[in-house]
């Protein structure tokens, strides 16, 4: 199995633009053999929390049609990041695009203190996935909630995907984190970052993989958009920026 994440530099609110910008590193990430790719926290808008209420969307959503499209034709498995509608305000949810299957979202369960006045947490998730079902998905913030990690790990999850829109300052610490996660739990950790301005500030990429030791395998920089490929068979990763 060949797993990528993805990293982006959203346009603030811009759906149309960065589904082009989404397609072309699919497109991209496919040429590198991967047949599973995810993408940052609330890929598709932007991380905006502002202007999340007016952006939010639903699973079904026509625009997001070409990646199911994408995911029958060529066979790969796609995450993107939308905020979803949920009651009293949206949910940060990662969509998921599987060949010739229904699409399923992975809501985040727990937000930071900061994101309350304007998203709710989602309750769904859609447990681990990917071909052996070993994969388990986090975004952003959950990745330092404990218990977060340690359930993926009690559930059998051997891969565990960080999706995250985290700033120049915050990414260092996220890093370490996962890198914790990593060898705590025997666990291959990758993460996708998003580089440029968002919401909260610049943020800072380095979207990276680390192995069950908790050492780093490979890194984009802090300012290019671009792929990490990680073979599962060989342990290898290759990595590639626009």
């Amino acid at each position: 199995m060949r797993i990528c994440v993805a990293q982006t530099r959203p346009r603030r609110g811009d759906i149309d633009r960065n589904i082009e910008c989404h397609r072309r590193l699919i497109d991209l990430a496919i040429a590198n053999g991967a047949d599973t790719i995810f993408f940052p926290e609330l890929s598709i808008t932007g991380y905006e929390p502002e202007l999340a209420g007016e952006l939010a969307t639903h699973l079904d959503d026509s625009r997001l049609d070409v990646f199911q499209e994408i995911a029958d034709s060529r066979r790969i498995t796609t995450g993107v990041g939308v905020p979803t509608r949920n009651q009293p305000r949206p949910s940060i949810t990662m969509v998921l695009f599987q060949p010739h299957e229904a699409r399923q979202t992975y809501s985040k369960k727990y937000l930071h203190g900061d994101e309350e006045p304007f998203f709710s947490s989602g309750q769904s998730s859609v447990g681990l996935i990917g071909e052996a079902s070993n994969i388990a998905l986090a975004i952003c913030y959950e990745i330092s909630v404990p218990e977060h990690a340690q359930h993926a790990f009690e559930s059998g999850a051997q891969i565990y995907v960080a999706s995250v829109a985290k700033t120049v300052r915050g990414v260092e610490t996220a890093a370490q984190r996962l890198s914790d996660i990593a060898r705590q739990y025997s666990m291959t950790v990758l993460m996708s970052n998003c580089v440029g301005e968002s919401g909260d500030g610049i943020c800072g990429g380095k979207s990276a993989v680390w192995n069950h030791r908790g050492l780093l395998l490979g890194q984009l920089n802090n300012t290019s958009e671009g792929v990490l490929v990680f073979d599962t068979d060989t342990q290898e990763v290759l990595q590639q920026t626009n």
